[in-house]
């Protein structure tokens, strides 16, 4: 967790925010859940939360969970985004401007499709529009704190999806 100390000047580059996002998926598709911890830099306050879906897959509930996080926040804010997941980090750092210069299409060898979870990825990338998001990938399941309570918080969530089926 970043710490800031209160007695010097925070930069205007700092973040404001810590989201801790994970997402977990039984079967491929199957019952999802994602999980966030949202940190307020400055004051130390933090809320946690979690949901799921019955049919869905990881990279979907990878992808909610930074959604849900980022719905949480009232004004434009310096955010960073610490996930496990290399395909949220590569989509948003890498892949994102051709899929949108190219009207959110990727070269498959029978042409041109439509990229996967589009509708997740235009709502993240209408958040980075608004807000001023950094974007960290760390290894899942390797002792990170925050990271392993998000994982607990998805699947929980998952859980409680197939206890209700």
């Amino acid at each position: 967790m970043a710490r800031t100390n209160p007695t010097s000047k925070q930069s205007d580059t700092a973040p404001e925010v810590i989201l801790y996002t994970d997402g977990a998926c039984r079967g491929n598709p199957g019952p999802g859940g994602w999980g966030f911890i949202l940190i307020h830099v400055p004051t130390g306050k933090i809320l946690e939360a979690s949901g799921g879906h019955p049919h869905t897959t990881n990279n979907r509930m990878e992808l909610q969970a930074v959604i849900e996080g980022l719905e949480k926040l009232k004004r434009p804010t310096r955010v960073h985004v610490v996930t496990d997941s290399a395909y949220v980090v590569r989509g948003i750092n890498e892949w994102i401007k051709n899929w949108k210069r190219h009207n959110w299409k990727h070269k498959v060898p029978a042409g041109w499709e439509t990229i996967k979870n589009v509708e997740y990825w235009k709502k993240l990338d209408a958040f980075c529009q608004t807000h001023q998001i950094t974007f960290e990938h760390v290894p899942g399941h390797a002792g990170h704190p925050q990271n392993e309570r998000c994982d607990e918080l998805a699947v929980q969530a998952c859980q409680a999806i197939l206890k209700r089926s």
